[in-house]
């Protein structure tokens, strides 16, 4: 009897027991599918439907991206979400899944701030919620003690970087935030760290010296933050480290001379873009696994190492945009060992000091090579040989540098090119008819050679062609319509030589045309009203060209046109009153032309500073800021218009009889003239001291290389002693045989006639006259700027005699230098002659004194606007312009525009 009453009790025990786990588990489910639900509900939108299973009647551990543990209670484990286009919040009811390990909703559009009830998930593994758009700061987590995974890059995510993660994180991924503060050195203590990555954010100060304990770390990426100091010490103990990543910042000093034996499991290393300077480690070659290899942007000097071609696994050598040379052959060595870098795919040698023929072991270089870039270096010599044997090039880029003879046909069998950048150099001859077999090229970049002949219309065949540029060449004949057919043409540049017939109304067909340059060509006929279909176009440029006729009503359809110039044309007609509807148009310039009729009041032609129409006689109209005289109105009275056309039909005849005689007295007179009133505008004022040919030859020992101090695309300056003082001064020389040179000597004398100012060059006299074989002669005399032009100032090594580095500039000698150029700018803006743009304000037209004061120099494509008073020439409220220069595809650094980057040259910083 008591041994069953015994059982019956332990049976009661046991089902008790059940039935208490039964209303746990139950329990525990419930509170699982109620966050979820909540979290469903946070979801705006879900376009994929991954949340339609989340209902009743489907059980919960069977709901898309959801697991369940196998055991009981079956509890929610993970939540898995990836790329399933979700827009909402997260919800914090996702902290009530106390069993959750796996927490993965990347690649989405969540937006708001992280819950801060995550971090009461103890047993939370992972947290992946990468490439939404989340905000706010990086709630702590210090409670999630079994946190391994941390990817909350590409977010929108501020504040600092939390000081109390948990010990055991290995991977901590941060990227692309707007993070800032600095990196807390508390993370030393999670010795489990094997990956970090805080690269583009705002992280400021140095590299914490405690991160050396990391000893099992092997990803460490700060890339694109605002780090500075020298180069972190605690790198060099990271023995484990497989990538580093310094890039874009402003981290400076030596690399340390063994960092190459330090860090011998480096497989990517990068530097670029920060301020390191002295000699490439030779170390370096001890990194055996070293597959990336980029240090560009920066101040390295010296030659590169010959026995970089140890680094036999190398893909990628970027070094371009430093201060290396090879100017021997010894120096050249390290092009022949890279030839022992078989699975080579990428070099970039651009930017440097890289002198003279480019070896012939350039052709032993891995046939893997794709891209290879040597521009912007003192190159010489013809076109690189060895280059016809690199198969698999992509991009070539070997502009800015000073090759010569023609373009070989062989490189059209370079099937694979995509972008071909010759550009500044001397290459001559014909444009190779080949290229139009390189199907696969989207850029062409051939401006400012000496090209002849014409464009070869077989070009029309490249059906991938984005970019064409061919502009400041000597090339001839019409511009090929075949172009205008490729689908895919978006930027075609041909200003600057010599092209004559008409415009192509095929042109219409460009649909994604966006720049069209054919400045300073001849050019005729009428433009073709075909270009209005083109309504991608954002920038036209016809100017200096003989079109005639009038401008094309249909340009009131390029809504996204920002800039048009039709200046120094024959058009006539009236201005089509549809562009002033286009919003976008920034420039509009129609200047010298024979335009009549109202000009539009409304859109662009309220902007007078933006809207040029100078020179046309026949304008009346516009904004009263325009001073043009108003528009008649025409009678309707016949026998009033009748009586009108008498009264002016006949003292109109008379006008032009005596015209024409006194027209016929002026020629026979200018013939008696010569070259006497080819005079430079300076020389006829007599405050300027006169100079001849022969004091000029004097002065320069006849124009010798020795006294040579810079040469540009229409002039040369030589240093000399002229004028009675005997002082120094520099003597530019314009060469007239260059086409436009003669409109930049007068545009530069019409600049600085009347102009004084303590932040411009001073002129001091101009000579005008023949030169020993009697031919056209031009110069100008400056007071000479002892410390030479801003860029050599600031690029230069120490070396270099009277130079000094960037570094050793002073903050208020930049300071200062920032204020001159202001100064003068603010001057040339407003002074009481008229306005004058300088047009190509860079580093190497800003020059330097002895006290180190800024002087805004070479005014050869200076626009002068006079204001309405008289002029000492006896000309009256007029205005003259040079044409506004365009340019596309590769833009050389010194290249700029003041109102944003004169800050970046002073103090180098990447912009």
């Amino acid at each position: 009897m008591k041994d069953t009453i015994v059982l019956q009790l332990l049976l009661l025990l046991i089902a008790s027991s059940a039935a208490q786990s039964v209303v746990s588990s139950t329990q525990g489910n419930e509170t699982d599918r109620l966050s979820l639900l909540e979290f469903k509900k946070a979801i705006l939108l879900d376009p994929q439907q991954a949340l339609t299973s989340w209902n009743e009647s489907t059980n919960l551990c069977d709901w898309e991206g959801v697991s369940c543990r196998t055991k009981d209670p079956r509890r929610v484990v993970s939540l898995r979400l990836v790329n399933r286009g979700l827009v909402g919040q997260i919800s914090p009811w996702l902290g009530n899944l106390t069993f959750l390990r796996n927490l993965a909703l990347p690649t989405n559009t969540l937006a708001g701030q992280i819950p801060a009830s995550l971090g009461c998930l103890r047993r939370l593994q992972t947290l992946v919620l990468s490439n939404n758009t989340l905000q706010g700061i990086i709630p702590s987590l210090a409670n999630c003690s079994a946190l391994k995974v941390v990817w909350l890059n590409n977010n929108g995510l501020t504040g600092r970087i939390p000081a109390d993660f948990p010990p055991n994180i290995q991977e901590l991924q941060l990227s692309s935030n707007g993070i800032g503060g600095t990196i807390p050195p508390s993370l030393a203590n999670i010795t489990t760290l094997k990956k970090i990555s805080f690269a583009f954010n705002r992280i400021e100060g140095s590299i914490p010296d405690e991160l050396a304990k990391l000893d099992r770390l092997e990803i460490l990426y700060v890339g694109s933050n605002q780090l500075v100091g020298r180069f972190p010490p605690a790198i060099v103990n990271l023995t484990s480290l497989i990538g580093l990543g310094l890039n874009t910042n402003m981290l400076s000093g030596e690399l340390p001379s063994d960092l190459g034996n330090s860090l011998p499991n480096v497989q990517i290393l990068s530097f670029a873009e920060n301020f390191f300077h002295g000699p490439i480690p030779t170390s370096f070659v001890n990194m055996s696994n070293l597959q990336v290899f980029d240090i560009s942007t920066n101040n390295f000097t010296g030659a590169v190492p010959s026995s970089i071609g140890r680094l036999s696994k190398l893909v990628k050598f970027n070094i371009e945009m430093n201060k290396l040379q090879a100017r021997n052959k010894q120096e050249w060595e390290f092009l022949s060992s890279i030839a022992n870098c078989t699975e080579l795919q990428g070099l970039s040698l651009a930017g440097n000091r890289l002198e003279g023929h480019v070896p012939s072991s350039l052709g032993n270089l891995s046939i893997h090579l794709q891209h290879l870039y040597l521009g912007q270096n003192q190159l010489t010599g013809s076109f690189p040989s060895g280059i016809a044997k690199l198969p698999n090039l992509i991009i070539l880029g070997l502009d800015y540098n000073r090759f010569t003879g023609v373009v070989p046909q062989w490189l059209g069998a370079s099937k694979y090119l995509q972008k071909l950048s010759l550009s500044t150099n001397m290459f001559e001859g014909n444009i190779p008819s080949s290229l139009s077999n390189l199907s696969q090229l989207t850029e062409i970049l051939l401006d400012t050679n000496k090209f002849t002949g014409n464009i070869p219309t077989s070009l029309g065949k490249l059906q991938s062609l984005a970019t064409l540029s061919l502009s400041n060449n000597n090339l001839h004949g019409r511009v090929p319509e075949e172009i205008f057919r490729i689908p895919t043409i978006a930027q075609i540049g041909l200003s600057s030589n010599y092209l004559d017939g008409h415009l192509s109304a095929e042109v219409g067909k460009a649909k994604q045309l966006m720049v069209l340059l054919l400045s300073s060509n001849k050019l005729a006929g009428y433009i073709p009203s075909t270009l209005g279909d083109c309504k991608s176009l954002e920038d036209i440029e016809l100017d200096n060209n003989i079109f005639n006729g009038s401008i094309p009503s249909s340009f009131g359809n390029l809504f996204s046109l920002k800039l048009l110039n039709l200046s120094y044309n024959n058009l006539t007609g009236p201005i089509p009153d549809s562009l002033g509807n286009l919003q976008l148009l920034e420039q509009l310039d129609f200047s010298s032309n024979h335009l009549e009729g109202k000009v539009p009041i409304h859109g662009i032609f309220k902007n007078i500073t933006a809207t040029h129409i100078d020179g046309n006689q026949g304008l009346c109209g516009g904004t009263e800021d325009l001073h043009l005289p108003p528009c008649s109105v025409i009678s309707s009275n016949s026998s009033k218009h009748s009586l009108y056309v008498l009264k002016v039909a006949i003292p109109l005849a008379c006008i032009l009889s005596l015209a024409m005689v006194i027209f016929v007295l002026f020629q026979w007179k200018r013939n008696h003239m010569g070259r006497s009133m080819h005079m430079s505008l300076l020389s006829l004022d007599s405050k300027f001291p006169k100079v001849s040919y022969k004091d000029l030859a004097r002065a320069t020992d006849g124009f010798s290389a020795s006294n040579l101090i810079g040469k540009g695309r229409y002039s040369s300056v030589y240093r000399g002693k002229i004028l009675q003082d005997k002082n120094v001064a520099a003597i530019k020389v314009f060469c007239l045989e260059t086409r436009g040179a003669q409109k930049s000597f007068i545009a530069e004398c019409s600049a600085l006639r009347n102009v004084r100012h303590r932040n411009l060059v001073r002129i001091l006299t101009a000579c005008s006259s023949i030169d020993s074989s009697g031919n056209d002669f031009k110069a100008l005399v400056y007071e000479l700027m002892p410390k030479g032009d801003l860029h050599n100032f600031l690029y230069s090594t120490e070396d270099d005699g009277n130079s000094s580095k960037l570094s050793y500039i002073s903050l208020a000698q930049r300071l200062s230098l920032v204020v001159d150029i202001s100064d003068a700018v603010a001057y040339l803006h407003h002074n009481n002659h008229g306005s004058i743009v300088h047009s190509d304000l860079k580093p190497s037209n800003i020059l330097l004194d002895n006290d180190m004061v800024a002087h805004v120099g070479d005014f050869g494509l200076a626009r002068l606007e006079v204001y309405p008073v008289s002029s000492s020439l006896g000309d009256s409220a007029s205005a003259s312009s040079v044409a506004i220069r365009g340019t596309i595809g590769y833009i050389a650094p010194g290249i700029f525009q003041f109102s944003n980057t004169i800050v970046f040259f002073l103090f180098n910083l990447q912009v």
